[in-house]
């Protein structure tokens, strides 16, 4: 790929589009270096914040012309490092896009831009009585578009999907400029290509969105919850698959393993439970509907599931504040574990009765190359995050011979019947391990679909292949 160095005419071209919303100064261009994917920094030439489609699509057709790298940048949330400008150029940061267009209460659809943060999309739906699922750790602080980018999960896909069950519709800005929708704002499609689902995950590859519709549904009433202590994780991992067998489908089934919730503790100090010298895991089972006696009996077929299991004492929150703090205990141990240590998050799923022996693949393997970990994740889903803490690694190991390991690890999840990432994206870390999980005709596929869209190779650069 040969890109062109942003020169002046470049600058003066972008600050007669956007006039002081084109960033030069380099300590405001660090701000855009680096998202939370480990410590890796790649500082950009020049930061572009547009407001409408037309300026993305004027910025996006001179990139195209001149061959300047674009790189798409949202809340900058993600851990695959899929926001990093890697080959520097442009950043165009999504950030002023923050207004949601429209709920529509009759269809149970909302229309918002990328750069509404998910939360608060969540909230503003909620007004109405109406449910946008999908809710990352990150969800107070990530944007939507990134979520689209990247198919984001969260706890409640275990029940209700992932982002890519959502969406509808979406205005998108292609690398030369063209502005296209890519579908109808219908529940049933079978137009053609489905050219929504190929972008939704894309992460930031083939366009640029601007506009995204998505289903929304009746908001559940009511919810109970969960934490249940194991003496034994691979146990704790095996109960996830009997919950499922046995007819119930939570609405949240977390694994945290010891050290997870140990570290968050420290991290978070308001959120404190007791976790005993022989707790090796937590699950944190939630439950959600609209009819309190029928969850109350769904909770009490999976403690029936539990006694087949050697467990503690299992705590039901008998409150709102309780149920807030173990939420949030759960959605703080990725930042706990970063506080802790210089980390590398692999982000493995496999089918959810497998979840045993993959944990049981991370500890070993971990022993086999000396280094230690701490699990935690969607086990409903059988997607296990697996932090490798570097601790007292030497550099070299670290930057040179873990990567034997991580990819003995992914040869293990493959052979599960799973793949390499569940919902962090591939981004610019997982990359090289993307042949483990396909071969060379897929690759080869994938690779002819970046080209069609982005032939001269300027958009997000240097991410997936």
């Amino acid at each position: 790929m040969l890109f062109q160095k942003i020169s002046e005419k470049d600058i003066v071209f972008f600050q007669s589009i956007l006039n002081d919303r084109c960033v030069t100064k380099e300590d405001l261009r660090k701000e855009y270096s680096k998202d939370h994917t480990e410590d890796l920094i790649f500082i950009p030439e020049l930061v572009l914040k547009p407001e409408t489609t037309s300026e993305v699509s004027q910025i996006m057709s001179y990139c195209y012309k001149n061959s300047i790298p674009l790189t798409p940048s949202g809340a900058r949330t993600g851990l695959s490092g899929g926001a990093l400008p890697v080959y520097g150029g442009v950043v165009l940061s999504m950030e002023r896009f923050n207004n949601i267009i429209e709920i529509d209460e009759k269809n149970h659809q909302v229309t918002t831009e990328p750069g509404v943060i998910t939360q608060v999309l969540q909230e503003a739906v909620r007004e109405f009585g109406l449910f946008y699922p999908p809710d990352p750790a990150s969800k107070g602080s990530c944007f939507i578009g990134g979520n689209v980018s990247e198919n984001s999960g969260g706890p409640k896909a275990v029940k209700y999907g992932v982002t890519k069950d959502y969406v509808l519709n979406l205005e998108m800005v292609l690398p030369n400029g063209e502005v296209i929708w890519t579908g109808a704002n219908v529940l049933k499609n079978a137009t053609g290509y489905n050219l929504t689902q190929l972008i939704v995950g894309s992460e930031g590859t083939l366009g640029i969105i601007t506009k995204i519709v998505l289903r929304l549904i009746p908001h559940p009433t009511d919810d109970l919850l969960m934490l249940v202590p194991f003496f034994d994780a691979e146990k704790a991992c095996e109960a996830v698959a009997a919950i499922f067998r046995a007819g119930i489908t939570p609405s949240g089934l977390e694994f945290m393993e010891r050290d997870a919730l140990l570290w968050t503790m420290k991290y978070e100090t308001e959120s404190v439970i007791e976790v005993k010298e022989n707790h090796a895991a937590h699950l944190l089972i939630e439950v959600d509907g609209f009819d309190v006696d029928a969850l109350m009996k769904s909770c009490e077929d999976i403690m029936m599931v539990l006694e087949n299991y050697d467990t503690d004492e299992v705590m039901f929150a008998d409150s709102q504040a309780q149920k807030d703090q173990l939420w949030k205990l759960r959605r703080k141990v990725g930042e706990a574990v970063k506080a802790h240590s210089v980390y590398k998050e692999e982000d493995t799923v496999v089918p959810r009765y497998e979840l045993p022996k993959l944990l049981s693949a991370v500890k070993t393997i971990g022993n086999k190359y000396g280094f230690k970990s701490v699990c935690y994740g969607h086990a409903g889903d059988g997607n296990l995050h697996v932090n490798i803490i570097k601790g007292d690694l030497s550099d070299d190991f670290w930057n040179n011979q873990l990567t034997v390991a991580i990819s003995e690890l992914f040869t293990e999840v493959v052979k599960l019947g799973g793949t390499i990432s569940g919902e962090h994206g591939i981004g610019l870390v997982q990359k090289p391990y993307m042949s483990i999980a396909f071969n060379q005709v897929q690759l080869d596929l994938m690779r002819s679909i970046k080209n069609v869209f982005d032939p001269k190779g300027i958009l997000n650069p240097g991410k997936i292949f």
